[in-house]
């Protein structure tokens, strides 16, 4: 069985699985050490989305370690 690693970028938050680079920002700087998250699906439509600044839809950590 192979283990799926999630990783949150630091900069934008957005969470990447098994990659080297946030697919959202193109960062390399991605850390196992997040905590909470949310997803988005429609980020125009969305109030917490406009508050965190969330322009692209998909899965952000609440917080990143």
């Amino acid at each position: 069985m192979r283990v799926v690693a999630e990783l949150a970028c630091r900069k934008c938050k957005f969470i990447s699985i098994d990659s080297n680079v946030c697919k959202n920002c193109g960062s390399s700087e991605l850390t196992k050490e997040w905590y909470g998250y949310i997803i988005v699906i429609d980020p125009e439509k969305s109030e917490i989305a406009k508050k965190l600044g969330i322009k692209i839809p998909g899965k952000y950590a609440l917080r990143v370690g």
